[in-house]
């Protein structure tokens, strides 16, 4: 499935450019720099060849048997503040308070 381009508009292209402004660490390349840019293909050949053969490891974490769902659900502010006051890891709690739940409660969801 190709990618769509979406173009910023006007307005967006102005914060992007006063952000950039701002942030000593983010600059626009000067001509010369970008002249000097080559394809990874001419620099890296050895590299390319292996990613379009499929040949390199995947990188970062290794995949779970079973990984989470992400998903969007609204909270009360009070369960949110009062996982959030627990600390770091308060998703991670959030999620075994739930788990204790279903046990208590059954997994089918019956909880009449």
């Amino acid at each position: 499935m190709a990618r769509k381009l979406h173009m910023p508009s006007p307005d967006e292209d102005a914060d992007i450019q006063r952000g950039i402004k701002a942030d000593n660490d983010a600059r626009e390349l000067t001509e010369a720099e970008l002249a000097r840019l080559r394809p990874a293909a001419e620099g890296l050949p050895g590299v390319v060849a292996a990613y379009k053969a499929g040949k390199l490891k995947r990188r970062g974490r290794p995949r779970k048997k079973n990984p989470k769902v992400q998903v969007s659900i609204r909270y009360s502010q009070e369960v949110i503040a009062y996982f959030k006051a627990t600390g770091k890891g308060w998703q991670t709690r959030m999620d075994e308070a739930l788990k204790a739940w279903i046990a208590e409660h059954g997994a089918t969801g019956n909880h009449h």
